[in-house]
């Protein structure tokens, strides 16, 4: 997934950074609202981590102005705010989990997790497709029982597949996946990466409408 961290908080705002890089996802930090406004203004994210104390306002405001506009984009606020009252506020503002100051890394991984699997229909972290069987939480997959390893870059690739089974992806939208892991983008990275997870996971795993993107094979 590609997450937008909006964290003024340099120490905690690294080390969330770090563990949801090692997780496999691409991430997009920002200290200020504005800079988190103008960031969503030009690339499209799974999923957003919100501070509710920045230094040029309120998240609560940014979130609530995300959901007004019609943005469904996934939210979990992070914060030292811990009353009851501030909680149901978040949630009431559109949030999708509350996570208190200090949190687990690990638990914030486990988060994540769900709330992706939730938007992406399947609240079931294990799923079958076809002869792969994948433990999304665990990032793990067999095919026809035996483990097959990816790449970090390529279970970014096929995770968005996952979470969009029914969608043509286009070039673009599976490109900007990998943007926070290089400060530039091959002209010919998806389709290396469409390659590798065909070899790895099946020649019909992914399928090519040309001129137009990618898609999940049938199961």
């Amino acid at each position: 997934m590609r997450i937008l961290l909006i964290e003024d908080d340099s120490v905690l705002g690294s080390a969330v950074r770090d563990q949801i890089a090692a997780d496999g996802h691409s991430v997009d930090w920002m200290k200020r609202l504005d800079e988190a406004g103008d960031a969503m203004a030009v690339a499209v994210f799974d999923l957003v981590l919100l501070d509710l104390m920045l230094p040029d306002g309120l998240g609560i405001g940014f979130l609530r102005k995300l959901r007004a506009r019609g943005d469904v984009t996934p939210v979990i606020i992070m914060t030292a705010l811990d009353q009851v009252s501030d909680r149901i506020d978040g949630l009431n503002a559109g949030a999708d989990d509350y996570l208190v100051k200090p949190f687990d890394l690990e638990e914030l991984s486990a988060r994540i997790g769900s709330v992706a699997r939730r938007y992406a229909g399947n609240p079931n972290p294990t799923i079958t497709h076809g002869p792969l069987e994948i433990d999304l939480a665990a990032r793990t997959i067999y095919r026809d029982g035996n483990p097959v390893a990816l790449t970090a870059r390529e279970w970014v690739l096929f995770e968005a597949f996952l979470s969009r089974p029914d969608q043509l992806l286009s070039k673009k939208q599976l490109e900007e996946r990998f943007y926070s892991f290089d400060a530039e983008i091959e002209s010919n990275t998806v389709e290396v990466h469409v390659s590798r997870l065909r070899k790895k996971l099946g020649a019909g795993v992914i399928v090519t409408e040309r001129g137009l993107g990618y898609r999940l094979g049938r199961r």
